[in-house]
């Protein structure tokens, strides 16, 4: 039997639950969700080449870890930090 691998953070668990609450969403539910999703202004849904895909994500992974150093030059370094 082959052992599922889980990113970090989750477990069989955790999937379960997932699965657990969209088998048992409503329709009603499920379309709040998808319309609340189009509604948050701080994010931008495009239509991009696909081959442009892999510049994209990197501009995305460089643009979140600039962010995280930024935010991280403002705290103080405490033992609580990661």
């Amino acid at each position: 039997m082959t052992q599922n691998k889980y990113p970090p953070g989750w477990n069989e668990e955790r999937v379960q639950s997932v699965i657990d609450y969209y088998e048992n969403q409503t329709e009603d539910e499920a379309v709040a969700e998808a319309e609340a999703g189009f509604q948050n202004e701080s994010v931008t849904l495009m239509e991009i080449p696909t081959e442009l895909v892999p510049v994209v994500l990197e501009l995305i992974s460089k643009h979140s870890a600039d962010n995280l150093t930024m935010d991280r030059s403002k705290t103080p370094n405490t033992s609580t930090d990661i």
